[in-house]
């Protein structure tokens, strides 16, 4: 049955002409197409499904109802549509497939079925499973063999070796590292050392390496192993060794937990040695348990400004939080992106979502408790805990398994309040919880929609809370395609005029235009201009989103520092108060003081020690928590402490970079 549908260049048909009409942004190199008898159409049912579930997503499936002679009853017709609709509203209930038309045009006793595959996201470069069992064997052997320590990491030592046999030239071996580690972690995992060997076997056939192999019409699948001078006797030598790894008799691979995990956990003060050391993520931990954390403790930074950090913090994978009014779109947007909906979603034009809830990778599809997430250790939201159990009640975690969610977590976030509902107190801190998820995310957006283009209190004390992360915010007018191309000019207009009230920066702020919705965009109201204009932005989106994985690690060796920054300026600004206290008498009065003018006491701290004043935490959040502070128990200035963090800014994050680059370079 399935070799009935076969994958080719779409032919020049009506059935073309409809689906480039209604989904402009599907390639007709993405088009499935297949004729078939009337009466073996429900037979196929099962089958076609278990073929749609495969080339997911799906964007678009219509038959196309064709006969040799007109009907032989008035009412035949509509009996052969109504049973083909039905059939096609099942695959809609259950695989997300939208059923569009029922074209009826064509002399022949067949229907016609197409299944398009539309515009999405694909973060890796190869997609995953293009490699067979026979040959994923193969490679989980070599793997096993290259990784010297076996804690399934490929370091650049363990590649310059292994890479060697390969007998292809130091360029091209370059190429394949940089493209296989694509994310800049400085090692490979298994799955990124099958993409390396099938590079290599590309370069060895005389191809060309490039990055997108994912358009290319090379068969991966079947893509014989690299010739690797040397290798069967090594591996063979290995076999006899005492001390032989054994491979996972499933073909998957073995990866062992990074010793890192433990660092982080353990109560002892022994120095963690450099060999332990792995990839870029492991030498952060280092520094951090190593150098940063003890000043973090020693002047309560984690009290002031951010809980300390966890292994799972490190680990985690990149975040991109969604910020806005009610009904901007915020959760369609998300649906739009998985091209289907997570547990847990409520789309609607009142305030549906009421809580924050973060949409990650899982087995299956499940919703977990705040409480829950809070407290596992594998997740880095236990510093959430410190806005106490009215928002634990409020935030959820949505897991299901989506190609997507494993390279991106997203944060759907309640609507802002606006106009009297600002009146109603919300139970929890909103604009701290905002202001925690923005130092996790990789990315922010700010939607808006043509007819909420005010900003409210509550909005604007939001916005404000996103100070320090201005890189991070990229700003989206959604639904644009519910006014004309005159109004869309004014919509946007009044939009950069709101922002400028707020954001005080002196740039202008990225505006992506469009309509992220799974609709057809809205032809009569944009015109051609409008729709070219809309692919083009959510063109430019995507790839925006696409690059966060890939710049996932340079984003957290950026927050690291910023960190590391902002605690050292804690610390000289915890000491000078400490410093301004007296011995004996007038502590109360010499407290209230320093609290009532810190402003000063900030000015004070910057001269003395020559800091940049953007760098100064916010004064009303700083007085507010010290407030609750006795500041003579306070720690005096240890100048070995801030000696350490310095050498860390200054030598060893510049060494840990370059220890762990391309090794051929």
């Amino acid at each position: 049955m399935l070799g009935k549908l076969a994958a080719r260049e779409a032919p020049a048909s009506p059935q073309e002409q409809v689906l480039r009409e209604k989904l402009p942004n599907v390639s007709t190199t993405n088009v499935l197409w297949c004729d078939l008898p009337i009466k073996r159409v429900q037979p196929l049912a099962p089958v076609l499904t278990a073929f749609i579930t495969q080339v997911r997503p799906v964007s678009l499936a219509f038959p196309s109802v064709r006969r040799d002679s007109p009907p032989k009853a008035p009412g035949e017709r509509n009996r052969n549509y109504k049973r083909i609709r039905t059939l096609f509203l099942r695959f809609s209930l259950t695989l997300s497939i939208s059923c569009s038309h029922l074209i009826s045009n064509s002399p022949r006793n067949k229907v016609s079925f197409c299944f398009a595959r539309s515009k999405i996201m694909e973060i890796s470069p190869v997609p995953i499973g293009t490699c067979s069992k026979e040959n994923q064997q193969i490679y989980q052997e070599w793997f096993n063999y290259a990784d010297s320590d076996g804690d399934g990491r490929i370091t650049g030592s363990d590649a310059i070796k292994f890479f060697a046999l390969s007998n292809l030239p130091r360029p091209d071996l370059k190429k394949v590292w940089a493209i296989a580690d694509s994310k800049r972690q400085g090692f490979l995992g298994f799955g990124e050392f099958i993409i390396a060997m099938q590079l290599v076997s590309l370069a060895q056939a005389g191809q060309s390496i490039t990055q997108d192999l994912s358009s290319s019409e090379i068969d991966l699948i079947n893509l014989r192993p690299p010739t690797m001078t040397g290798l069967d006797a090594l591996l063979a030598k290995k076999k006899h060794s005492p001390k032989t790894n054994e491979s996972n008799s499933n073909g998957s691979s073995h990866s062992q937990p990074s010793p890192a995990s433990s660092w982080f956990s353990s109560k002892s003060s022994k120095k963690i040695s450099l060999s332990s050391v792995t990839s870029i993520v492991d030498g952060l931990k280092r520094l951090y348990i190593q150098k940063l954390k003890p000043l973090e403790v020693t002047y309560r930074f984690n009290d002031f400004v951010s809980p300390l950090l966890t292994n799972s913090d490190f680990d985690c994978k990149p975040m991109v939080m969604l910020l806005g009014q009610y009904s901007t779109g915020k959760t369609t947007f998300i649906k739009h992106l998985l091209q289907s909906s997570y547990p847990g979603a409520h789309i609607g034009p009142e305030p549906t979502t009421d809580r924050f809830v973060v949409v990650m990778s899982g087995l299956d599809e499940r919703s977990i408790p705040g409480n829950t997430v809070a407290v596992q250790a594998d997740m880095p939201f236990s510093g959430l805990t410190t806005f106490g159990t009215a928002f634990l009640s409020k935030f959820q975690c949505s897991q299901m398994p989506h190609p997507l969610l494993e390279h991106i977590t997203f944060v759907d976030t309640p609507g802002v309040l606006s106009g009297e509902k600002q009146r109603t107190q919300r139970a929890y801190d909103f604009t701290g919880v905002t202001s925690w998820f923005a130092a996790k995310c990789d990315l922010i957006l700010l939607l808006f929609d043509p007819h909420k283009l005010d900003v409210s209190d509550e909005f604007k004390r939001v916005i404000s809370s996103l100070r320090g992360h201005d890189d991070k915010i990229r700003v989206v007018l959604n639904k644009a395609d519910q006014v004309d191309t005159q109004q869309l000019m004014r919509v946007y207009g009044a939009l950069m005029w709101s922002l400028g009230k707020v954001i005080n920066t002196p740039e202008v702020m990225r505006v992506y235009i469009g309509s992220f919705n799974d609709k057809p965009v809205n032809d009569v109201a944009t015109g051609p201009i409008g729709k070219e204009l809309f692919e083009k932005e959510q063109e430019d989106l995507l790839a925006d989103l696409k690059d966060i994985p890939k710049k996932a690690c340079d984003r957290r060796i950026n927050e690291f520092v910023k960190r590391a920054r902002a605690a050292k300026i804690h610390a000289y600004i915890i000491s000078h108060l400490k410093k301004e206290m007296p011995a004996m008498m007038g502590k109360a009065k010499t407290q209230q003081r320093l609290i009532d003018n810190l402003e000063d006491e900030f000015a004070k701290v910057q001269r003395e020690f020559h800091l940049p004043p953007g760098d100064f935490p916010n004064a009303e959040h700083f007085r507010e928590t010290l407030s609750g502070y006795s500041i003579d128990k306070f720690e005096k200035l240890k100048p070995k402490m801030i000696q350490a963090v310095d050498d860390m800014l200054g030598y060893d994050i510049p060494d840990l970079l370059k220890n762990f680059r391309n090794p051929y370079d």
